[in-house]
């Protein structure tokens, strides 16, 4: 089977879903990747894995229709020529417009894997009423024939079927986000003293760094010796991402340190003592959390679809109000005053990431669904997984049984 897998951004072809497309090829398919940047890395790696790339230019977060309409031109003219048999996409722009070309074009075999609803749909204000319901409207008309539609979390169909993105009798899959490497991101025991609080994200207003930095100053105006950092790339193209200025002016007001994206996250992971994303960003479920449970970190995060789903409240971590700096202070605060938290909860960050977030059991779950498990009878690396869940008609979660004893679909 020929599969077209359309991203918004080359790096993530290979950092969030190269696994899925490695067993994609492994099982016997013809796996053809597109990103609207050509990155060298990425086409290297890819290549090592069998597996195609083509780009396709796109701009991420404008607003230009010709623009846009130049991109579903484009992959109007790539499935013409490619003619694959299943299309998977990720991310608004990809789903929406490849969505379109594979209904204009009776691709039968069409699924989208929804990441989040991205800052379109989120709480920042900066986002107009009249362009919201366009694209509402744009991505029902994409997804209205799709064989499944794969969220991230619980909260993703409800808000769909309230935004009139989805019908209710539509197939949508609850999956445990994309997964992390367990191996990859190995545990290693959360550093005691002095207390390391790491924010990792996107240098975006919306994944709560101004919150961040003002909590980090009233932690240390009594607890002078914790340290506090802010990681991650510019994102220019992102109407509320911050300037190398603005991130200058930060660390100057504020006790924190900014640390420019890197490829390898593992080592700024292994020298902290918990793990801080104060979004309030329309999150599908952040990888960053994942990959510091993975390595045994408490996690502080935000009470918000996404971020949530991943933390048991006292458990692996402190869930806190969005954009409320006092509370995400307060939570600071409990793991300086009593140590024993980190490496307990931590534990438990562990536990909870190889039970439920493995990477292997999320794309043993994907390729179930979209039957392309095995196809020529090559044996999986993929462990099967020993449940999904699976969002019904009324839009509860429910425990369902792996392929192997397979119940009837959330619709037919």
């Amino acid at each position: 089977m020929k599969i077209l897998i359309l991203s918004s951004l080359a790096y993530s072809l290979t950092n969030f879903r190269g696994a899925l497309l490695a067993d994609m090829r492994r099982n016997g398919h013809k796996v053809i990747a597109v990103a609207p940047d050509d990155n060298p890395e990425v086409r290297e790696k890819l290549a090592a894995n069998g597996i195609d790339f083509r780009v396709i230019p796109m701009q991420r977060a404008g607003k230009n229709p010709f623009s846009d309409l130049w991109l579903l031109l484009n992959y109007l003219w790539l499935m013409t020529r490619e003619k694959p048999d299943l299309v998977l996409a990720y991310t608004q722009k990809p789903i929406v417009y490849g969505g379109l070309a594979a209904r204009i074009l009776c691709i039968p075999r069409f699924y989208a894997l929804m990441s989040g609803l991205g800052h379109v749909f989120g709480s920042s204000g900066q986002v107009d009423t009249v362009f919201r319901l366009i694209v509402a409207k744009l991505y029902r008309e994409a997804v209205r024939w799709a064989r499944a539609i794969f969220v991230f979390n619980a909260n993703d169909r409800e808000d769909m079927l309230r935004l009139g993105i989805i019908s209710p009798e539509q197939n949508v899959i609850q999956v445990p986000g994309s997964g992390v490497d367990v191996d990859h991101f190995a545990f290693t025991p959360p550093v005691q003293s002095p207390t390391s609080f790491v924010l990792i994200a996107r240098l975006m207003r919306d994944k709560g760094i101004y919150e961040f930095a003002e909590a980090a100053k009233l932690v240390s105006a009594d607890h002078p010796n914790c340290k506090f950092s802010i990681l991650g790339h510019i994102d220019s193209e992102n109407p509320t991402g911050l300037t190398v200025a603005k991130c200058e002016r930060l660390a100057q007001r504020y006790p924190v340190r900014f640390i420019p994206g890197t490829k390898d996250i593992r080592p700024f992971l292994s020298s902290a003592s918990v793990f801080v994303l104060p979004s309030y960003y329309r999150e599908g479920l952040p990888r960053t959390i994942l990959e510091a449970m993975a390595m045994g970190r408490p996690v502080i995060t935000t009470d918000m679809p996404g971020c949530r789903d991943p933390i048991e409240e006292g458990g692996n971590g402190f869930l806190v109000p969005p954009r409320d700096t006092a509370a995400l202070a307060e939570a600071m605060l409990r793991f300086v005053k009593k140590p024993a938290l980190l490496e307990q909860m931590g534990r438990r960050s562990r536990e909870l990431a190889e039970e439920t977030y493995d990477v292997r059991k999320v794309n043993r779950l994907l390729l179930s669904e979209m039957d392309l498990e095995s196809p020529f009878g090559y044996e999986s690396t993929i462990r099967p997984s020993p449940v999904k869940r699976s969002l019904g008609s009324a839009g509860t979660a429910t425990t369902q049984a792996s392929k192997l004893d397979r119940p009837a679909r959330a619709a037919s």
